[in-house]
């Protein structure tokens, strides 16, 4: 395994996150597709050996039992200071602005609940899942930086928004003294790249590290199109994100299947070697053990500069897919308050 700190923190963080979204009870949240605990356990312990260090859950994950069951088996198989932990919460729900939860309560609640849920009294890093547009953003950084200071978080970062949204927030903390994001996690895969396009200059300027999630697209970047699993069969999320692009997508992946073959390695290991001469450290989800193996096989693959430019050739534009489509304000002609007071940037 090899390390890299995370963007502008102090976090030595290992090359592949792993994300723990398909942990969790299936009771309890909206995938049929998670692993009990056993599973879990199995599968962050093997982690562990091949050198993974971060993990990556969020309090929505299966009603919170991902971060019991992450906490639970990393106080079994580490200690504290050996791993990052990264956790995420939601914006305020209905109820809570109808009932007036400040942004700075609710975040409050929220990490406290992560903490409760971890079994620990801090994480290293805190994500803000999704931009709340009921909420001013002054509010949101406010409440932050709030669990900094006490504590209860040493970085932050933030989940699915525009690069404009990202470089407004970090100016608006960077003059209010706030704690600044130190990275994203967006969609960003070799069959959706559209973070390209405005994102990954911002971070590469400003030194915002990149951890994308779906790094291989829902494993459609890890077998040849027509070959299943359960969870490409189950997972209508996943569905909603690539289906509409099917046909063009499908053209890469057989490019990926080619380079794949031709080094008798696994495509997870080619898709997440292209992904890694682009970003900090992708977000690889685990259900099986040979996940997480491949995935950490990945980083001491090296493509060549033609094998990543015959990977790119066939790319064309998509359009706006899973989160970043389905979280829009209510009304597409507001204009976002960026509040502190009386004053806006």
């Amino acid at each position: 395994m090899k390390y890299t700190k995370l963007g502008n923190s102090d976090l030595n963080v290992s090359r592949i996150c792993m994300g723990c979204m398909g942990f969790g009870d299936a009771g309890n949240g909206q995938h049929s597709w998670t692993i009990d605990e056993a599973h879990t356990r199995e599968i962050i312990r093997r982690g562990l050996e091949l050198g993974v260090n971060f993990f990556d859950t969020a309090i929505a994950y299966q009603s919170g039992t991902s971060e019991q069951y992450v906490g639970r088996a990393l106080r079994d198989f580490a200690r504290r200071e050996d791993v990052v932990v990264a956790t995420k919460f939601l914006p305020r729900t209905p109820e809570e602005i109808a009932s007036g939860v400040t942004g700075q309560r609710h975040i409050e609640r929220m990490i406290d609940k992560s903490l409760q849920n971890l079994g620990m009294d801090h994480v290293d890093l805190y994500i803000y899942h999704m931009w709340d547009w009921n909420t001013p953003i002054y509010d949101i950084l406010d409440g932050l930086d709030r669990i900094v200071k006490a504590g209860k978080a040493r970085y932050i970062g933030i989940s699915n928004c525009y690069a404009w949204q990202l470089a407004k927030a970090n100016a608006l903390a960077e003059r209010e003294g706030f704690a600044r994001f130190v990275s994203v996690q967006g969609h960003y895969n070799l069959i959706f790249r559209e973070e390209e396009r405005e994102m990954a200059m911002l971070c590469a300027e400003d030194h915002i590290a990149m951890t994308p999630y779906s790094a291989l697209a829902s494993g459609r970047l890890a077998r040849l199109p027509g070959e299943t699993s359960r969870r490409a069969r189950e997972d209508t999320y996943a569905k909603f994100k690539y289906d509409a692009t099917q046909e063009q997508d499908e053209r890469i992946i057989r490019r990926v299947a080619q380079i794949a073959q031709k080094h008798g390695v696994s495509m997870t290991e080619i898709s997440l070697a292209w992904l890694l001469t682009k970003v900090t450290a992708p977000v690889v989800g685990a259900t099986k053990l040979h996940h997480i193996e491949g995935a950490a096989m990945a980083v001491d693959f090296n493509l060549a500069p033609e094998e990543a430019a015959y990977l790119e050739e066939l790319y064309v534009p998509h359009p706006l897919a899973g989160v970043m489509a389905q979280n829009q304000p209510a009304n597409r002609n507001e204009k976002h308050v960026w509040s502190t007071g009386s004053q806006k940037i």
